[in-house]
C-alpha cells in the first residue's frame, strides 16, 4: 500500500518578525511538496499578513498556530491566536503605511473569514482554489471513480468547526467573507 503524504501541516509560533519569515518559508516548502507551486506567492502573502496582524494586535500574547490544509479542491490557511477581538476589513487612507492586511488577504484569496475560538481566541482563515490535484506519488494510479463534487458552500458547511450558526454565507460580519470582484492590493510586503 502506498501512503499518501499528509495534506495538513501545523506550525505553532510566537508571531515575531523573524518567525514570520520562517513560517513563510515553511508554507512555501509544504506547497512545493504537495505540488501546489502556483499557490505559493498568494499563500505566503496571506499568511504573512495574518501573522503580522497577530504580531501587531494580539493580546495578551503573540502565540499562535498556523494550519494549512488541502481538502478536496481548496487550500485553507488559518491562523489561531489568543485574542478574542474580531478583526474588521477597513478602508485605509491612501497615505497610510499600514492597515491594509485584510484587504490584501481578501484580494489574493477566493474567500476569507474569522470565527471565535472558544472564549479566549479566534481563527482567521482564507482559501485558495487548487489548480491541479494534489499528487501523492507519481507512480500511483488515478482512482477509477470520480469523487462526489461539493459546492464551496457545502464544503464550508461540512468542514470541521462549522455549523449552521457560524456558516452564514457572509451576511454576518466576521463569519464568512467572499473575495470582492475588484479588490486591488494597495501595498506590497517586503521580504
Amino acid at each position: 500500500m502506498i501512503s499518501h503524504p499528509s495534506r495538513h501541516c501545523t506550525v505553532e509560533l510566537q508571531a515575531l518578525p523573524s518567525r514570520i519569515g520562517q513560517v513563510r518559508r515553511i508554507v512555501s516548502a509544504q506547497l512545493r511538496y504537495w505540488h501546489l507551486d502556483p499557490l505559493i506567492d498568494r499563500a505566503s502573502l496571506g499568511v504573512t499578513e495574518l501573522l503580522t496582524n497577530v504580531h501587531r494586535h494580539a493580546q495578551p500574547d503573540k502565540m499562535c498556530t498556523v494550519d494549512i490544509e488541502v481538502l478536496l479542491d481548496r487550500l485553507t490557511v488559518s491562523v489561531r491566536d489568543h485574542d478574542p477581538r474580531i478583526p474588521e476589513l477597513r478602508d485605509a487612507d491612501p497615505t497610510a503605511t499600514c492597515g491594509r492586511g485584510l484587504a490584501m488577504v481578501a484580494a489574493v484569496s477566493e474567500s476569507w473569514g474569522v470565527r471565535p475560538d472558544g472564549e479566549s481566541g479566534k481563527v482567521v482563515w482564507f482559501t485558495l482554489p487548487t489548480l491541479a490535484p494534489v499528487v501523492a506519488n507519481p507512480q500511483t494510479r488515478p482512482a477509477t471513480t470520480a469523487p462526489a463534487i461539493q459546492t464551496f458552500e457545502e464544503q464550508l458547511r461540512d468542514a470541521p468547526g462549522c455549523d449552521e450558526q457560524s456558516y452564514d454565507k457572509g451576511r454576518k460580519p466576521g463569519v464568512l467573507r467572499r473575495r470582492p470582484e475588484h479588490a486591488p492590493a494597495r501595498s506590497a510586503v517586503a521580504g
